[in-house]
């Protein structure tokens, strides 16, 4: 007997534990396969909202393909997250007065790292369990796992060798306090109330032109100052050269479009080694490109010659010598004004400091020509985005490609497999053994340093998780997958990357679909942050309401590509919702309605049966429909109208009399179609409420 109050605490740990002892998440083994890729969430994560609707959404279709007889693969898996984990570990060592990451070495301090992975990296996959996940865990990996670091190794070595993969010396998000390059969605703008300070450049032979800057600091390193060619007011300055003030170096007035005639003085200091956008007019005018920050940030004179007041910055950190310069250009009256300026600045999401761009020796892979093929497939309709206006974004970002950074100065992560000799030539070979037999005897061979960006790993992740390099059955039977479930954030970071290489290492696309979902934001439509207090756990909700109740919601609020507003209320009414289920239930149970398999639908005759029935096929088929369409919020919304409004208001009402009559056949009508449709009932909302939908079958 059902108890009288849905207690959803009373059942949920139990059923899950159940179906995990029972492998009823893994594939069966027959049917035509269907598989969906995880995003790998980071291993030092814990589950947010987001988290929450990526992988209700992921589960909704994985049950409902299996409940078609599919053979249905949905494998877990966590990101080690270089960064982040690092960082982890290194507070850690810290808050407990510990050597730190340097006094340990690399090879004692990845052991703490290995450690802190093995006791705490588990935390999300048991959290995804809460959610009700029907992930298939005995297959759970890990991106440092030995396959998937044999596989990062093997694309690391192809790609090389068929010259997609080079160093070079270019200009990189570089983080200061990590003292890395880091990628762009590493990098957060934040506003900052500064200045914006006119500086005199003294024209040689006579006459100045003034330049504005927010960062004098870098002038040490300016290379040109550039003015629009169409600007008329330096028309006759373009050719000559200015001093720089402080160095006194001679420098070119150069004429470039970067320069906006309508923006500052419309003059430009230009700094090809500290600022992206100089950088490429260095390029274009074939510009010295002098570094004068280090990788601390600090002031460095190793590539300009520097005497007297220059000299005596030498170590200064950049905004101790911002102070020092700006005093100086006072005092030699070259500071013509100093405006109050509000502006964006790049911060390192996770240092909390101003990024530098920074010229450094780094790995790039070939991501124009990586490229080529992912853009014909989307173009050509082999890979779907839903909604379909996401690949336009698709495409603005793979069309203007620039080269991917993929090195990192860390110790936690892939170390990439090339040997440098004495003489400068580099070995990038799979193993040590295999470099120095290129390499020839005798020859001493220095492992590079570096990791690679998390984003390589985890861009192999459709197949390496597969078994791949080898050429497993696995492999054979779920690659190309099915369907990917993301948020648009990472179209590029990890849909586009994913790609590149599923084309480069399998000959195909890895996927068929790109499902994009929004951001779940608070009620009032702002984004959720902690500084804010409007985060919501979904750990928090499943205490308070049910995992089937937040799922539910997550799903009917799902609507294509757009960002969900996310309210206490709305939860509470689908909990309401899962609890009206049960007493529907519970009421059929007490007047004896019980599952028949011998029920036969052809004996029912009755008016009420059969328009409960055309009914009941009616959503069957709109369930099916949004389902295979990938409109969550039509398919939780046709299943909650159906049964909340058909079965439960009018239908059980309208049993009411008939079952507290006499009638006897009439009676056992009722019982019939009310079992028949309560349990279609549950089939349509098990995807998504698998747990009551299961305690109530």
């Amino acid at each position: 007997m059902l108890d009288k109050n849905f207690d959803p605490a009373g059942f949920e740990a139990r059923l899950y534990a159940h179906w995990e002892a029972a492998g009823v998440f893994g594939p069966s083994g027959e049917g035509a396969p269907y598989t969906v890729v995880i995003p790998p969430p980071n291993v030092t994560g814990s589950l947010h909202i987001g988290h929450a609707l990526n992988n209700t959404l992921q589960d909704v279709l994985v049950r409902f393909r299996r409940m078609q007889g599919r053979d249905a693969l949905w494998m877990p898996g966590t990101d080690h997250a270089g960064i982040a984990t690092q960082m982890v570990v290194e507070r850690q060592l810290a808050q407990a007065k510990q050597p730190g990451r340097r006094e340990l070495g690399r090879e004692a301090f990845l052991q703490r790292v290995w450690a802190w992975k093995d006791e705490s990296g588990g935390t999300i996959s048991r959290q995804l369990r809460r959610l009700g996940s029907s992930l298939d865990w005995p297959r759970e990996r890990f991106t440092m796992d030995a396959g998937l670091s044999q596989a990062v190794v093997e694309v690391f070595v192809r790609l090389h060798k068929a010259g997609l993969i080079y160093q070079d010396k270019r200009l990189v998000n570089w983080d200061p306090v990590f003292q890395t390059a880091i990628s762009d969605l590493e990098v957060e703008s934040r506003e900052v109330k500064g200045s914006l300070w006119h500086i005199s450049y003294p024209v040689e032979g006579g006459g100045e032109i003034v330049v504005a800057t927010t960062r004098p600091e870098t002038m040490l390193g300016d290379t040109a100052v550039a003015v629009h060619p169409e600007d008329a007011r330096f028309a006759d300055l373009v050719g000559r050269h200015v001093v720089l003030p402080l160095t006194g170096r001679r420098i070119p007035i150069i004429a470039d479009e970067y320069s906006d005639p309508e923006k500052g003085t419309g003059a430009v200091k230009i700094t090809p080694a500290h600022d992206f956008n100089d950088f490429e007019v260095g390029r274009r005018h074939g510009l010295a490109m002098p570094s004068v920050l280090d990788a601390e940030a600090r002031v460095t004179l190793a590539e300009i010659e520097a005497e007297g007041f220059v000299a005596s910055l030498a170590g200064l950190d950049r905004f101790a010598a911002r102070k020092l310069i700006v005093a100086e250009l006072e005092r030699l009256e070259l500071l013509v004004q100093v405006e109050a300026h509000t502006h964006q600045v790049p911060h390192g999401d996770r240092s909390g400091v101003p990024i530098e761009p920074r010229m450094t020796v780094q790995w790039y892979c070939n991501a124009a020509e990586l490229a080529k093929k992912p853009i014909e497939s989307v173009e050509s309709g082999r890979v779907k985005f839903e909604p379909d206006n996401w690949k336009n974004l698709f495409f603005s970002w793979m069309r203007d490609i620039q080269p991917w950074c993929i090195s990192r100065q860390l110790w936690w992560g892939h170390q990439i497999p090339a040997w440098h000799a004495a003489d400068g030539r580099v070995f990038v070979e799979r193993s040590e053994a295999e470099a120095q037999a290129a390499a020839g005897e005798g020859v001493v061979l220095t492992r590079d340093a570096d990791v690679l960006d998390t984003w390589f790993s985890s861009a192999l992740w459709p197949f390496s998780t597969l078994g791949w390099p080898e050429q497993t059955p696995l492999l054979e039977k779920h690659y190309p997958t099915d369907v990917l479930v993301t948020g648009f954030d990472i179209i590029f970071f990890w849909v586009a990357r994913m790609m590149m290489m599923g084309e480069f290492c399998m000959g195909r696309e890895p996927f068929s679909t790109v499902v994009i979902h929004g951001l779940v934001r608070d009620e009032k439509g702002a984004k959720m942050s902690k500084s804010k207090g409007n985060v919501m756990d979904p750990l928090e909700l499943i205490d308070a309401y049910g995992a089937d109740a937040v799922r539910f919601t997550l799903c009917a609020l799902a609507s294509p590509g757009r960002d969900i507003k996310l309210s206490k209320q709305r939860m509470e009414g689908y909990r309401a919702f899962v609890t009206k289920l049960w007493n529907a239930a519970r009421f059929l149970e007490t007047n004896g309605i019980a599952p028949n398999p011998g029920w036969r639908r052809e004996d029912a005759t009755g008016l009420l049966a059969l328009w409960l029935l055309e009914k009941t096929d009616a959503v069957v088929r709109e369930a099916t429909t949004a389902l295979e369409g990938f409109r969550f919020d039509d398919y939780a919304n046709a299943v909650h109208g159906f049964t909340w409004g058909v079965f439960c208001d009018w239908f059980i009402e309208l049993a009411k009399p008939v079952l507290n009559g006499e009638d006897g056949a009439e009676k056992a009508e009722i019982h019939g179609v009310a079992q028949h449709v309560l349990g279609v009932v549950l089939r349509l909302l098990h995807p998504v409420m698998p747990f009551v939908t299961a305690e109530l079958h």
